[in-house]
């Protein structure tokens, strides 16, 4: 777990609790089918994580804001991998083996 941690922002660990609620809700919601669950939650990620990235940089230059979308995306991605991952290690620690 702290390898992963190396590479996401401690701000944006938040956002993989959020998206790992709404998984849970997706997962209870009778119109998205599971193995959509995964791929809506990454979209979302990478949403929440450009707002944060772009709230937060002045993107002055096209390098700046070609990292600004770098960093959202790579991030969003990161933290819905993390949700996905706290989502099973639960799981895992329910089961009965």
């Amino acid at each position: 777990m702290e390898e992963v941690m190396n590479y996401i922002k401690p701000e944006l660990v938040l956002v993989s609790l959020v998206l790992y609620f709404i998984g849970m809700w997706f997962k209870n919601a009778s119109f998205v089918k599971d193995k959509y669950i995964p791929l809506l939650l990454g979209g979302i990620g990478i949403l929440l994580c450009g707002i944060w990235v772009f709230s937060n940089c002045s993107c002055s230059s096209p390098k700046e804001l070609a990292m600004a979308f770098f960093t959202s995306f790579t991030q969003g991605i990161l933290v819905a991998g993390l949700s996905t991952y706290i989502n099973q290690i639960i799981k895992q620690a329910a089961k009965n083996e």
